[in-house]
Parts: structure tokens; sequence; C-alpha cells
């Protein structure tokens, strides 16, 4: 058994998920496994087996000929296979099949697959090869920078020039990802527009030198030209492509024998070199996409700011090459920004004034890739060389900066800031959500200890009690370094005063009889306005007065009425500027409310027993107000991966219609040149037709995933069936599956955002589809019924698959709640689904029994 290509059949495995994967070969007649991955001796067996049975004349010959994708072959369940489909990638120079067992295959696994096939169909047979030829190992072909820094070393010694690189194509620039002698090259981006010799290579895909008496050595870097001759550049070229190229300098020519010897090397090493960077972009995509999914998981669990900022960077140091990351949150009120930073896996927080922020020109909603250059670029992360900024945007306003930093140029590509995009969505309303959710229970622990220090004080007829008692509870429950409560009462002759923090003895004895505190200073302000103060920082306010052995760098004050009239002061500090917040405001001034009415009148007593009431039902809402955020939190979640996976689809789409118009193109050509009673006009009529329906369904695809503005419109509810069937006929002809479909004739309308109403019953069909592995019937119903006095739409879709549990029926519309989860389920369809229909006023039933099936109901108003 070929221990090689067993060992890329393991690792593609592990990158795809497939099950298990297998070379056949079918010499003379008999079946065989060249190598096998994760499958037993007893399955081989029934493997083979099963081969030998399907095997006709024409069945190898018919799967060797070239197609777009791999149809899958469903699998008998006696067979014991431990999945339920194989899909078949043919090596067509060796007569050899490369089977892999799956559930499902995504479009980059299919992608990754066929280049393994095209790997292992270009090694050597029988072990036969060119001596003169070094061979990439097999192992290094998971390992771009040391396989790269391997065909650069081949290079090198095949030469011994003064100096090297090996760069990689991306888009219109040469990237070095290999250097030999000349670090200060490495991780530079050469331009195709600056570099003439690189466009020379590009429109060549020949061998392009110079030396130092031609026009185009001054194009070349300084140092280079001063310690060389000669330079001489290599292109790899697979199929019409430049993928890449090897650059090679000296203080002398290259020989012939040299020359001939590194295009060799420069063809030979153009395959392996484009398979090494193609496995690592797919392992890097399907990495990212794992990060996505579990930052998406991880980061709606937590429930502060603290704890998401946390999360969030830790994320990103590991998903992203970066030394530094941050996050900038401005707080409510827009005169300070609160910091969080991760360096080098410290994690920091803090909070500075906003104004004059680093941070402050980053905030008008552009995302920003910086470099040293750039004069606005101030790296926090001592040595970085550029920078990444995606500003977090809920409902159109900029509600934070996310700051990427690295020591490396260059270090951050354009799809880095796509990723960090969709983390920006997803981290822009977990923030706001989480910012209401911290204010709701802030206010909730106010109010529940303003209760507490009401239920305490609420008996009290003394008013120096009064004061003295309101002041120490303030100091204990809310730790104020400083509460003063100062009365103004008949039975006594000056203010009555009471102290209570760690600094009240500090500042007991210089407040005299209380009389400055009633005419000077904000407490004198606030007593002659009757209006109540919040000043964040005192440096700045004018009618801060100091007192003698204190100075409080943050004040808050407000006022005592009883019917109209000023009866005293409620005043707290802080030596901390910005350490109070609106929410500590108003409970201050519903402790006021309160207090005033202590103080006034002891008799309106019944009064306060209906406030502290008021205070109980305002906790219970404030409760239930928290309970609705997260659920709105949980919907916004699910909402922005939906919006990723949209994204992606109507990417391969694209990716798609490309070549279905280019085919469909041809062929018309080939028919406008072929004769009508040409033998192969009917199969070239076949191709168009099949091309065309192909493209029509891409179309659609295309019309479903395009995001727009949520509009609801008067339509009908079996245009929207139809189209969602138009998407779906592949699928269902594929998996076995009768269609039924009793669509009703002049159905009132409904007003629905149509492409919400699309991704319901996309959810419902592939979940019925789901539960039908080995196939079944599927019918889809439309009619009008009555229901609580009200006429509606309902739409039904039955299937006669293996049904649900009684326990789970009522737990089916949760989040993340699933019952295929090893099938690649995540919970989300119906529970999404669900809440599309309860937002347009409609709900979803569900009967099913176990084994005979299930009918989902969707009832919309009309």
């Amino acid at each position: 058994m070929n221990l090689d290509v067993q060992h890329q059949l393991k690792m593609a495995c592990r990158l795809t998920g497939a099950t298990w994967a297998a070379l056949a070969d079918a010499e003379r007649g008999r079946w065989s496994l060249d190598a096998v991955h994760h499958l037993s001796g007893p399955a081989q067996r029934r493997l083979l087996q099963h081969l030998h049975e399907r095997t006709t004349a024409d069945w190898p010959e018919n799967l060797l000929r070239p197609r777009a994708a791999p149809r899958p072959i469903r699998l008998a369940n006696r067979l014991k296979l431990s999945t339920g489909r194989l899909f078949v990638y043919p090596l067509k120079h060796r007569g050899k099949l490369l089977l892999v067992g799956a559930d499902s295959e995504s479009s980059d696994d299919k992608q990754l697959w066929r280049l393994m096939a095209d790997l292992i169909d270009s090694r050597p047979v029988g072990g036969a090869h060119d001596a003169s030829l070094p061979q990439l190992q097999t192992d290094l072909f998971y390992d771009m920078p040391r396989a790269l820094e391997q065909v650069l070393g081949y290079f090198v010694r095949a030469a011994k020039p003064h100096g090297a690189w090996l760069g990689i194509r991306r888009g219109d620039t040469m990237h070095i990802e290999a250097q030999w002698n000349d670090p200060g090259l490495a991780g530079l981006s050469l331009s195709f527009e600056t570099s003439r010799l690189l466009r020379a290579v590009d429109r060549s895909l020949s061998d392009v030198g110079a030396r130092s008496d031609s026009r185009e050595w001054k194009s070349l870097p300084h140092a280079l030209r001063r310690s060389s001759t000669c330079w001489v550049c290599f292109p790899l070229v697979f199929g019409t492509r430049l993928i890449g190229a090897v650059a090679l300098w000296s203080a002398t020519e290259f020989t012939t024998h040299e020359m001939r010897r590194l295009r060799q090397l420069a063809s030979h090493f153009s395959q392996p070199v484009e398979v090494v960077v193609t496995l690592n972009e797919v392992t890097s995509q399907l990495r990212r996409l794992a990060m996505l999914n579990d930052f998406a998981l991880t980061i709606s669990a937590a429930h502060s700011l603290d704890q998401i900022a946390r999360r969030v960077l830790g994320h990103l140091a590991r998903s992203f090459p970066a030394e530094s990351t941050a996050l900038y949150v401005p707080a409510p009120g827009g005169s300070v920004v609160r910091e969080f930073r991760s360096v080098q896996g410290r994690f920091s927080a803090g909070m500075s004034p906003l104004s004059g922020h680093h941070v402050l020109p980053f905030m008008k909603g552009r995302i920003i890739r910086l470099t040293k250059a750039s004069s606005d670029f101030r790296p926090v992360y001592h040595g970085a060389r550029c920078g990444l900024i995606v500003p977090l945007k809920f409902r159109n306003q900029v509600v934070g900066l996310l700051s990427l930093e690295s020591t490396h140029p260059a270090a951050f590509s354009q799809s880095d800031e796509h990723l960090m995009v969709v983390v920006a969505s997803h981290l822009a309303g977990l923030i706001e959500y989480g910012r209401v959710r911290e204010g709701a229970e802030r206010r909730a622990r106010n109010i529940g200890l303003i209760h507490e220090v009401v239920q305490q004080v609420i008996g009290l007829t003394d008013a120096h009690a009064v004061a003295h008692i309101t002041a120490q509870l303030l100091s204990r429950y809310f730790a104020y370094e400083l509460a003063a409560v100062v009365l103004v009462s008949d039975q006594t002759a000056g203010p009555i005063l009471g102290f209570g923090g760690s600094k009240s003895e500090a500042v007991r004895g210089t407040m005299g009889r209380g009389d400055p505190i009633l005419r000077e200073g904000i407490t004198g302000h606030v007593f002659r306005t009757g209006e109540s103060i919040f000043v964040e920082d005192t440096s700045r306010e004018k009618d801060y007065a100091p007192t003698l052995g204190w100075f409080a760098a943050a004040e808050m004050c407000v006022p005592l009425k009883a019917n109209g009239q000023m009866v005293g002061i409620i005043d707290v500090q802080s030596s901390e500027p910005h350490s109070f917040t609106n929410n500590d405001l108003l409970a201050m001034e519903l402790l006021a409310g309160v207090l005033s009415v202590v103080v006034s009148n002891a008799d309106q007593y019944g009064r306060l027993e209906t406030t502290i009431l008021e205070l109980q039902a305002a906790q219970v809402e404030g409760r239930a107000r928290m309970a609705a955020q997260q659920q709105a939190e949980s919907r916004l979640v699910q909402a922005a991966k939906l919006a990723a996976v949209g994204e992606m689809a109507a990417g391969i789409a694209h990716e798609l219609n490309n070549p279905l118009t280019t085919v469909a193109g041809f062929a018309e050509l080939i028919l406008n040149d072929t004769p009508k009673d040409a033998p192969v006009r009917a199969d070239v009529e076949m191709v168009l037709q099949e091309a065309l329906r192909a493209r029509g369904v891409v179309r659609r695809l295309l019309d479903f995933a395009r995001q727009g503005e949520q509009i609801r419109v008067r339509t009908d509810l079996g245009e929207i069936l139809e189209a969602v069937l138009a998407l779906m006929t592949h699928f269902i002809q594929t998996s076995g599956v009768q269609l039924e479909a009793v669509l009703a004739k002049d159905l009132p309308w409904i007003s629905v955002d149509s492409n919400q109403m699309k991704q319901v019953f996309l959810n419902l069909l592939h979940n019925a589809l789901d539960a039908m592995p080995a196939g079944g019937k599927l019918r889809i119903t439309t009619a009008t019924r009555l229901r609580n006095d009200r006429k509606w739409v309902v739409a039904e879709i039955a299937d006669n698959g293996i049904g649900i549990d009684p326990q789970d029926i009522d737990r089916i519309f949760e989040p993340f709640f699933t019952t295929r989860g090893s099938r690649g389920g995540t919970g989300l369809g119906l529970s999404v689904s669900y809440g599309i229909v309860a937002d347009h006023g409609g709900t979803i039933d569900v009967e099913s029994l176990p084994g005979a099936g299930s009918v989902f109901s969707v009832w919309l108003p009309i």
C-alpha cells in the first residue's frame, strides 16, 4: 500500500471532514484498493464487493469522462460504510478512482479533493522519475513556508547565486514568500504596475533577465544592484496562469547549463507550488470559518463589555498576525472612551477622554489599512509597521473601533478586511445590546439598593437621624467616597448635615454649621435653582468649590423638594473623574423624591408604600426588558450568521455563472457552424440547453442571496413557493423524493418581505429532505383558513420521513437545538424561520409522529 498516498488521504480527510477515503484500481476487470484511510478490513471488503456489483462494461469509462462536478452515489445502509454517500474523483491518466465517503461536501471540499486527485495523478508511476529533478516531500504540501523554502533551495543549489527570492502572485502584486541571502525582502510585495520586468514575465510566461548595463536595471533595489551585475526571473506557470516567480541574481552571468537547469526546475515545480498554495488557502479559509463560528458561539455567551472585549481580543490575537489588538468603545455620554487592549497576550482595560484621543479621526465609519508611511498612524505597540482599523456600526452609527497592529509590513490582506467586517457586525450588535443590558442591570441594581435605603429610612421621624442614616447607607450600598445629606427644617436653627463614606471624617470639621454648603459651589447652585447637576470632571466646572482637606474629581448633586419648596440636597463625590453615570443620577433623583416626603411629612407613610410598590414593579419591568434584550441579541447573532452565508452563496454563484456563460456561448457558436443533419448536433444542443438551465438556477440563487432593505410588499404566496421550488428542484430529484405541489389559485395577497419568506420555506424544505434520507414523498399545499375569527393564508409542507420525537416537539424552535448535530445541523434554521414568521404577525404549527413524518404549517395574516 502506498504510504505517501495514504498520508495525503489522511490529511485531506481532516481538512474536509470526510469519513474515509480510498484509491481504487480496476486492473483486468478486478477491483483493488491501492491506499485506504479510516476504513477497516471488513469495510474494505464490503466496498470492493459493492464496486464489483455496480461495475458494468462502461462504468469506469463513464466515470473517467470529464465533468463539472462528481455526482455522489448513494450507499445502502446494509454496507455499513459509516456514511450514506460516495463521491468519485477519477485519475484520468492512470485509469484509477479516488473514492471519498462523506454525507455531504461543500464546493471547497470538492476543490480540495480534485486537487488531491490531480496530485496523485501527476506522481511518477511505479517510482520512475527523472533523477535529475528533485521531488517535493509529501508532508510539505501542507506547510507552505517550508515547502517554498525547499523549492527555492533547489534553485539556489542549481546556480549558486548571490541572492534569490520566490514569490506567489496575489492579484496585481507578487508577494515574496521565501528569500535567500537577503532578509530585507521577507514579506515584501512587488507591484506589476510599477515593475516592467514583472510585467514582461507576466506577458511572456518565460524567463526575463536584466544586466547592469540595461535600462531596466535601475528598477531593481539599490542593494541588489550594488552587489550583482546579472538578474533573471523564472515564471511558475500552471496551465496558462502565472502563479508565481523565482528571481536570482549574481555578480557573473549564469551559464547556459545553469539557465537550462533553472528552467527545468521552474517547469517541474509549477504544479507542486500551485497545489501547496491552493491547499494553504483552503486550509486558511476553513480555519477562518471555524474561528468565525467559534467566535459567534463564544462571544454570544458573554454578559458584560469586559467579558466581550476579553474574548474578542483573544480570538483576534489567535486568528490574525497581530502583536497588538484593541477595542475602543465610546461611553454613552460621548466624553470618554473605554479602551481594551491585548498586547502579546496581556489584557488590559482603561478609560480616557475622547477629546484629542488618537482614535477620534477614525470614527467616521470607514475601514482603513494603515502603514508606517501613513501620517495618521500612531501605533500603540512599539515597532508596529502596519495596522487595520475596522469601525463597529449599529444602525448606521459607529459604536466602537477594532484595531489590529503588526510588526510585519502589509500583514493584513483584503480577505482579512472582509473577515473583520463580519466580526465587527457581530460585535457591534453585542456591544450595543450589552450596553443596554448593563444599563438595565445597573438601573435594576440601583432600584434595589434605593429600596433597601428607603426601607430603613421610611419609619424615621427625626430629621437628624434621617440625614445621618441616609448618608451612611448611600456610602455603604453605592460605595461613594463622600456622601452628604443636607436638610432644611423649620424645627432647627440651621441646616442638618449627615455624612458618610471614607472621606467623611476629613471634611466633617471643615463644614461648620453647613451654611456655606447651601450658598457656595455646586451644592449652592443646586439649592438655589432646584436643578440636578452631574459633573464628570470638576477641573472643568467653574462652580466647583473644593473643601479644605479634600478635592473631588467628580460630583453629583440633586435637590430635595416637597410641595414645590426646597427642603435639602443630596451630594456625592469621588476622587476619580467620570465615576458617575446617568443611571446614578436617576437613582439619586429617585431617592431624593422619596426622602423629601419623609422629611416634609412623616404622616404620608401610605404614599411611600405606593412608591415602594412602583419601585418593585419597575424592578420586575427591568428584568423583563433584560430578558427581551437577550432574546433580541440572540436573533441578531443568528441574522448575522445567515447574512454571512448569503454573501458566501452569492460569491459562489458569481463564480459559477462565468464558466456557464462561456459554455453556453461556445455551444451556440458550435451550433451555428454545425449542419442540421450532423450526428453531433443533438449532443451540442443538449449541452446548450443544460448550460442555460444551470445558468437560470444560478441567477435565481443570486436573486435569493442578494441582500437589501427589508421591504414588505403585497405579494402572492404561490409565487414565493414557486421560486423556492425552482431552487430546490435539483436537490429534490437527486434525493429520490417525489414532489407533489398543490398550490391554490387566486389566494388573497399577503404583505411580506419576499426574501425572508423564501428563506423560511427553504429551511423547511431542507429539513423535510433531511428527514427522508432514503427518499419519500413531499407534499406542499396552500389554502385559506379561518382561525380565531380571522382569515389566514396557510402553507403546509408534509413529509413521510423519520418524524420528531414527542419530547423534542416543544424545543425544535429553540436556537441551537438540533437533533442532527453529527450531520452538520446548527439548530438555527427553525429558530430563524419562526422569528421571521412571528415578525410578520404569523406563526408556525407542527404535527409529527416518529416514523410517520411531519407536517409544518405556516400561518400568515391576509
